[in-house]
């Protein structure tokens, strides 16, 4: 196991090399399979109680609408220069088109998405309101989406456009929220590439044999059984859920705890949390850790350069409110006021 002062000095003797990788993200081409999700932010400033409910009348000043869900994931890659295509669901709806723009305007293909009438795109609206010269708060979330499974026909749509378009990839991403994508054709077409990064909430078993999983604490807890008090706990569950899925590797994401890895040498590696202080929001951190991770095993790194990059861009990402996104200016940035620190 990697002693933090050890690791400091592999970070420093790694710099040019996370550098030259840093430089290379805009040539992976990726194929994300994701479950789309388009998050509302709706602003507005309180001017009463309403007097036909015990409720706040906000006056609408913005709405901002940005990816969410499996197609943060496809953002993040967007932002860092990779060429991206998307594969999911959206509803016949405004929503839809919303995500389909903010998609063409990043220059992500979205050949591979289908639109599936009897679904609405799965939609976060948050509304928050304040007070004149106030802190803007959260004052209720509506979720649109359906409870349903998609048709077996949609189902089959979606595989035969996994296996169309993986041929001229370096990765396929499965970002799974949940949300009904990852029916077993689809699975089974994703896992035929043989460089697969699962982002996957529960059901881990499912993606036997991929390239390398990035469960969160609570995701890797819920799977091993057990619960991961420490970092023995962690450990062990690290190399169990290796095991039981038989990836090549899996990285536990344990927020200000850092990352620990289990790679296809059965070697446990820790990486500590690049930033414990400044940290506002963690919405989305995971689907940047995802595309920078993915992005360099693109490009040949080690499973530990790869988790490195990974954790670094989510140290910069969690210092901004709401789902963010980062760029390589800002990685390299960051990697280099990290080495000017040990």
């Amino acid at each position: 196991m990697t002693t933090p002062a050890s690791f400091f000095d592999d970070l420093r003797s790694a710099q040019t090399r996370l550098h030259q990788l840093l430089d290379r993200f805009v040539e992976p081409k990726v194929l994300v399979v994701g479950d789309l999700t388009l998050d509302e932010f709706l602003t507005g400033q309180v001017e009463r109680i309403s007097r036909e409910a015990p409720v706040l009348i906000l006056r609408h000043e913005f709405t901002r609408q940005i990816p969410g869900g499996g197609a943060n994931a496809i953002y993040n890659l967007a932002k860092l220069g990779a060429k991206v295509k998307a594969v999911g669901i959206i509803g016949k709806d405004v929503q839809g088109e919303a995500l389909r723009d903010i998609f063409a305007a990043a220059g992500i293909e979205t050949a591979g998405i289908v639109v599936d009438p009897s679904r609405p795109t799965v939609t976060k609206t948050r509304i928050a309101g304040h007070a004149r010269q106030s802190v803007t708060q959260q004052v209720v979330r509506v979720d649109r989406k359906s409870d349903d499974s998609p048709s077996l026909e949609v189902q089959l749509q979606l595989a035969a456009l996994i296996r169309e378009q993986q041929q001229d990839v370096d990765a396929v991403v499965c970002s799974d929220y949940g949300e009904g994508v990852f029916a077993p054709p689809v699975i089974e077409a994703a896992l035929q590439h043989d460089r697969t990064i699962i982002d996957t909430q529960k059901d881990l078993p499912r993606y036997q044999g991929a390239t390398i999983f990035t469960p969160n604490l609570p995701e890797a807890e819920a799977a091993a059984g057990y619960p991961l008090p420490d970092t023995a706990a962690v450990e062990r569950a690290t190399q169990d859920l290796r095991r039981l899925t038989q990836a090549q590797n899996m990285l536990i994401t344990r927020g200000d705890e850092g990352m620990t890895l289990c790679d296809r040498h059965n070697t446990l590696q820790h990486i500590p949390a690049f930033n414990r202080t400044d940290v506002f929001d963690v919405t989305g951190a995971g689907d940047t850790v995802v595309a920078a991770l993915t992005l360099a095993l693109c490009l040949g790194a080690t499973e530990w350069e790869a988790a490195v990059l990974g954790n670094l861009a989510a140290s910069i990402v969690v210092r901004q409110f709401g789902t963010a996104t980062t760029s390589i200016d800002e990685l390299k940035t960051a990697l280099d006021n990290l080495c000017a620190e040990l």
